[in-house]
């Protein structure tokens, strides 16, 4: 029986062909039976990946109303329905509809839908079977089947290679790694890390050239795509910042209404009240502790934010993600595609004669390049397989074709006027010696107007190795190439490729014939040094980062010195011999030392780095109490996409997979677009926190009124300031709409000069309670003040002295607004009085509390009455008290200094 289940956990990148081969009891020249395929097809079941279906509607419904707030809101709508106070259980519904509705719309616009894992891989694939190829359908492969594989195919299981042609596969979506990796058949170590396991193709990647022959050893969920698709399905999503410091406000909220309500139907039951009216202020007790318009306003600002963002080419696919950006204290960001542009260029050459720095921010048609530097570019043009598809020379080619350094070498020409597709009717190609992996070189014959010449290009030290001459100053002159200067080049290629250059060396000589062989008596031109460059402003937009006391840190597949280059360039870090962790380093955090754990989590830049090491460190920060953001465009970032606090997936290079695991994408891709969206997730939650103020402030002050006046109701027959449905109109109405102004602030110029909020911090901190409790009873002894001078000073009926109660604390609330300017600020010259919303809002509700008192219908559904003049003067003198009181005291704080 065969093993071929085991092959995946016995190393197969360490192990040689042949035992390869045996293991999965294949021939390579006739391939599996057709008997054998149905019995392993049974075994191992389809080469796909297993679907995870999206949430449904009706779990997207059911999440608006899992938080406590919305609970104990339909807990009071119940009792009132329960007990026939039908117009307060009907308002009741129709807040949590709106807020249901408002929250499910904006959630379901935003449901991905791209099943994207599923799709990466290829339809028809051409394998050995029966002795003769054939295609099938990519997933009816088994292990052990022989997969043939040419340049453009998507390899569509994981196998190891036993014939390789050149072949060279493009793995950025899988390991990070810009360049395509050439591919042979000869082992590895056994530990060396997936990207340079050169010996086997994963499922998903793309084969850039050549082609070759290899053995299927896992397919569906068993191949490292797979693995990747079970980790980003086994990453446990935490519920956003927002969305925990809400909830804890809601159970806090909760309990107090209980605790209150409890004790006060305990006192008034005590006292001799009439049961049915302790029900009435039980509700009116539930409905003043809870601001039903919190939901409303915290799911219209993040909405806000999230059309904002879209604005600025982030998209939101989850509200709550607007503000958790802004809470972020770290950011791991990918190299390849994020920090750079996924994109080789030429950026140095070195030559005899001098260097060179080229990039392709210079003008084209550049005729005024040394005559050695234009032989280097024209060498490296001729000994090139690749091909720009644009047509039009005059601008950069949108798409290219073949190896990056190659396309790399050809847009560098272009800079100099040097067209490849002209270059060759003047020096037609006769023969090409294709690239060997052994001698690290390719080489390709011109025939030219002064003879056969030959263009060599390869590994610096393979090229020098057996270059005889080196260019002077002029294309043509050549003087001997000493041993000694030979080696100095090769220890300068060293140097600059420890900066993150990619360097190749080009060579030429002139022969007489095809025959002559191409590596003898060269002629050494130069080094050429490439990099895939960092992004515009994205050295900007780290800085802006670091300022705002954000971590950006590197995670990248590619090499050390790359990596450490580029973090350089971007300024991730400003020292020039930083420390870059390898990803071999990087276990669960708790298998880790005290040390490894700090040495990890103090780090700027990792390499070399597996998905599942990626969430090894978003564990450890997490664990750290910080707020995790994880930027990603390949298949490998997935996992760490959705276990971060929030996933940011780039849109233009970005995979399918990565978008589906991520919170918000970047259409532009730029990390700059990152700064943004921190700024306005900080706004946001700025924003949210000043609302929630307003609402508790006036809130706690309704709940302070009532069971005060209940508390007393035994021994007086001062009637309870305020009815259930005046609380709810009051919360819902005029609540809403100033609190919905204080949420579209622009808020402080100096919001990204501040550190971020600690992971752990409540929306409301004890400082902010503090100040609800001071606001909120000295409202309330406003309005108790208003209501006992009605009543008792004025001979008011109970209807009319409670229209003074409801109005007094009506206004007053509107008042409360200016008071939530910023400590220190002028009263003209703050965030709340130039935000024009405020003034539109407080209009608004003005004409809506003037409606409650004399319009007929809502009058009576409110059981208010029309205020006499002087019911107008203890309005708007006992209104007025607590503003007069907080402007005085942000007076005292702009003079004193305090920004408490």
């Amino acid at each position: 029986m065969t093993n071929d289940s085991n092959i995946t956990t016995d190393s197969p990148h360490s192990r040689s062909v042949e035992d390869v081969l045996a293991a999965m009891e294949v021939s390579p020249e006739q391939g599996l039976s057709e008997d054998e395929v149905r019995r392993r097809l049974e075994r191992h079941g389809r080469n796909k990946l297993r679907e995870e279906k999206g949430p449904s509607a009706w779990l997207i419904l059911l999440d608006q109303f899992k938080s406590v707030v919305i609970l104990v809101l339909v807990a009071a709508g119940a009792v009132a329905i329960i007990f026939g106070q039908w117009p307060e259980g009907i308002a009741i519904a129709a807040v949590l509809f709106v807020n249901a509705a408002l929250g499910f719309v904006t959630e379901w616009k935003a449901l991905r839908s791209m099943e994207a894992l599923r799709q990466m891989g290829g339809d028809v694939i051409r394998v050995r079977r029966g002795g003769q190829e054939r295609e099938i359908d990519a997933e009816k492969l088994v292990p052990g089947d022989i997969v043939i594989v040419d340049a453009g195919d998507i390899v569509p299981a994981d196998m190891r290679i036993i014939e390789s042609n050149d072949l060279r596969v493009s793995e950025a979506a899988l390991t990070g790694e810009s360049v395509p990796v050439r591919k042979i058949t000869e082992t590895v170590e056994e530990d060396a890390p997936l990207a340079e396991r050169t010996c086997l193709l994963y499922k998903g990647t793309t084969i850039a050239e050549g082609s070759g022959q290899g053995v299927v050893f896992g397919t569906g969920m068993a191949t490292e795509l797979g693995r990747i698709s079970e980790l980003a399905e086994s990453a446990e999503k935490e519920a956003t910042p927002l969305q925990k410091r809400l909830d804890r406000l809601g159970r806090r909220l909760a309990w107090i209404t209980l605790a209150i309500a409890a004790v006060i139907a305990g006192v008034g039951l005590l006292a001799g009240q009439e049961p049915l009216k302790m029900i009435e202020t039980a509700i009116a007790l539930g409905v003043a502790a809870i601001p039903e318009g919190l939901p409303i306003v915290a799911t219209i600002a993040l909405a806000r934010g999230m059309h904002l963002m879209a604005r600025r080419n982030v998209l939101i696919k989850r509200l709550p993600a607007v503000e958790t950006l802004g809470a972020t204290q770290t950011i791991f960001t990918d190299k390849t595609g994020t920090l750079t542009l996924n994109r080789m260029t030429l950026q140095r050459v070195i030559t005899p004669a001098g260097e060179f720095d080229i990039g392709e921010e210079q003008e084209r048609g550049n005729e005024n390049g040394h005559p050695l530097l234009r032989r280097v570019i024209e060498v490296g043009v001729l000994c090139n397989n690749a091909y720009l598809l644009d047509e039009d020379k005059d601008r950069v080619p949108e798409e290219e074709q073949g190896d990056p350094t190659e396309t790399a070498l050809l847009r560098a020409g272009l800079l100099f006027d040097i067209d490849r597709r002209e270059l060759l009717e003047q020096k037609p190609e006769e023969r090409e010696v294709a690239f060997d992996a052994d001698r690290m070189m390719m080489a390709t014959y011109h025939r030219g107007p002064s003879g056969l010449e030959v263009a060599v290009k390869g590994a610096p030290e393979s090229v020098l190795k057996v270059c005889r001459r080196i260019a002077a100053d002029g294309p043509e002159e050549a003087r001997p190439l000493e041993d000694d200067e030979r080696d100095q080049w090769i220890q300068r290629g060293e140097s600059l490729a420890a900066e993150g250059l990619r360097l190749l060396a080009v060579a030429d000589r002139k022969v007489e014939s095809t025959d002559e062989g191409p590596y003898d008596n060269l002629r050494f031109l130069g080094l050429v040094g490439l990099e895939d460059p960092p992004r515009e402003k994205v050295r900007n937009a780290v800085s802006e980062c670091r300022a705002a006391g954000i971590r950006v840190v590197m995670v990248t597949g590619d090499k050390p010195a790359t990596a450490a280059a580029i973090a350089q360039k971007t300024g991730v870090t400003d020292e020039k011999d930083p420390r870059v962790i390898h990803g071999s380093e990087l276990t669960d955090p708790d298998e880790m030392s005290d040390e490894q754990r700090q040495a990890v989590s103090g780090s700027l830049i990792f390499a070399r780095v597996s998905p599942e090491q990626k969430l090894h460190l978003i564990k450890l920060m997490q664990e750290k109490r910080q707020t995790v953001a994880m930027t990603g465009d390949g298949v490998n970032d997935a996992p760490a996409l959705k276990k971060a606090d929030i996933g940011v997936a780039m849109g233009q290079r970005g995979t399918d997979v990565a978008r589906q695991a991520a919170d918000m994408v970047l259409r532009d891709d730029a990390f700059s677009s990152i700064v943004a969206a921190v700024r306005q997730g900080r706004i946001i939650f700025g924003n949210i926190r000043q609302s929630v103020m307003f609402m508790l402030c006036t809130n706690v002050a309704e709940v302070m009124a009532v069971a005060a006046a209940a508390a007393v109701g035994g021994f007086s027959t001062l009637p309870i300031p305020l009815l259930p449905l005046q609380i709810l109109y009051l919360n819902v109405i005029t609540d809403v709409f100033p609190a919905l102004a204080l949420g579209m602030g622009k808020g402080e110029a100096d919001i990204m000069e501040r550190p971020p909020r600690p992971r752990r911090e409540a929306v409301l901190t004890r400082t902010h309670w503090s100040a609800i409790g001071g606001w909120a009873a000295l409202m309330a002894a406003c309005v108790l003040t208003s209501l006992s001078i009605a009543f008792y000073g004025l001979g008011f009926d109970q209807r009319h002295a409670v229209t003074i109660s409801f109005l007094t604390l009506a206004f007053g609330k509107l008042w409360f607004v200016f008071n939530l300017r910023s400590p220190g600020s002028a009263f003209f010259d703050n965030a709340v009085v130039k935000n024009p919303y405020v003034a539109g809002s407080i209009l608004l509700c003005i004409f809506l509390l003037l409606a409650a008192a004399y319009l007929p219908g809502l009058s009576d559904l409110l059981k208010t009455v029309y205020p006499t003049p002087a019911g107008w003067l203890v309005i708007l003198g006992s209104s007025l008290i607590p503003f007069f009181v907080g402007q005085i005291m942000r007076a005292f704080q702009k003079n004193t200094g305090s920004h408490r």
